[in-house]
Order: C-alpha cells, then structure tokens, then sequence
C-alpha cells in the first residue's frame, strides 16, 4: 500500500472557457476568468471539463493541463491590493488549494484528488492577461517577484473531482526540486548569486523528468547564457 505522506484540501473548483474581452481599443481573448463551481467535474487529460485555454501556444497542453494556487496567497494580496475583488478564481486557477506552499511542494510530486491524479510539471510564469484580470498593469512583475507563483500539474490518471476533496500526496519527486526553486531560477529572486552555485541549481533542475519541457528548454538556454554546458 503507498504511503501517504500529508494531507490538503481542494478549497474552490474553477473554470471557465474563453471570452472576448475589450482592452485598449480592441479584441481580446482570455481565458483567465475562471468561476467556481459546486458540482464535481471530470479531470481529463487536458483540461477540467468546461473549461478552456484561449492562447494553446502559450497555455494549457499535458503539462500544463491544471493550474493550482495555494489560497493562503489571497490574504497576502488582500493587502497589497486594497480595493480589488479577489474571489476564489480571480488568478486564474483551477484548483485554490491549502497545504500546498510552493517551497514545500517538488517538482514531479504526485497527488490524488477525488478519483484523479496529477502530477506537478512547473510553476505560473502569467503574461499580461493576470494584469487585465486584476485590472492591474503591474501585477505581472509583482506577482513574480512576491515568489507566489502556485504551479501547473499534468493529469496522470482521470477522474472527478470537486470542491472539499481531500488532496493526497503519494510520491515525492526523489529529486526534491522545489516549485520555488524552479522560480527562482527565472527570477533570481531568493538565489545567491555564487556561479557555482547556480550553475549546480540550474543543473539539477533540468535532470527532473517530470519539468515540462519547454521550460527545461529555457533552463538550459539559462545554462548556455552563462557560458555552461547543461
């Protein structure tokens, strides 16, 4: 019988399809405005049905399937952005989860929620589509430098989910990469800047089989910017 290592909640399920948006005289559309909902909903491979991605290059695909975010980041925003309505969703989210810190969670952890899996491949780099969301043109530089990412998980295994379920932790990534130190690695936020020692985080992290890997790609151009082989 596999271990269970800890236990977390699925606090708010949230979807949402793609909507034309006006912005600065002309047409967008978006696909970040994500509403809970009440009822359990399939997990397929990738996607939660009803729900949708408007931009495919840049977003959704297998590793990219769900995207998660810890609600105990709300109250931090809360704060710094006084006024603005931050429902369960307002980042885009599918899953608003608690328990699941970016610095405690690895990259390639997998989890069990209602009768699915997922298996976490990378944290949120948002593009400027969080600002229209938000209405906050500096929320994207903001957002990154807070280390509040949350992250994106492929769908191992479908199945239902909903709202209240439990979220079990199966595995852990032996690796025990971090999604903050994926992060960190894009933002040099938190990351002593010693070569060596960023060379050898660099490293490890493009050696974790579950990273997705267009951003695996990014680290090894990261590699190659400072004149080290990957």
């Amino acid at each position: 019988m596999r271990r269970i290592l800890w236990i977390v909640k699925l606090v708010s399920l949230n979807v949402g399809m793609p909507t034309e948006i006006e912005v600065d005289g002309r047409t967008v559309l978006a696909g970040i405005f994500k509403q809970p909902v009440p009822s359990r909903v399939p997990m397929r491979t990738l996607h939660l049905e009803g729900d949708g991605q408007a931009d495919l290059r840049a977003h959704g695909g297998p590793f990219k399937a769900v995207y998660a975010y810890p609600s105990e980041h709300y109250r931090f925003w809360t704060r710094e952005l006084p006024g603005t309505e931050l429902p369960w969703g307002a980042f885009g989210e599918n899953l608003t989860v608690t328990g699941c810190m970016e610095d405690a969670v690895y990259i390639g952890d997998r989890f069990r929620i209602g009768s699915a899996e997922v298996v976490v491949t990378q944290p949120r780099m948002p593009c400027y589509k969080l600002g229209i969301r938000l209405g906050r043109p500096d929320i994207v530089d903001r957002f990154l430098a807070s280390g509040r990412s949350g992250f994106y998980c492929a769908v191992a295994r479908e199945g239902d989910v909903g709202a209240g379920d439990e979220i079990e932790v199966v595995v852990r990534d032996p690796h025990r990469v971090s999604v903050a130190d994926i992060a960190g690695l894009f933002t040099l936020v938190d990351v002593p800047y010693d070569p060596a020692e960023l060379r050898a985080r660099l490293r490890r992290a493009v050696e974790v089989p579950a990273l997705a890997e267009g951003l695996r790609r990014r680290l090894k151009g990261r590699l190659a910017e400072f004149g080290w082989d990957a």
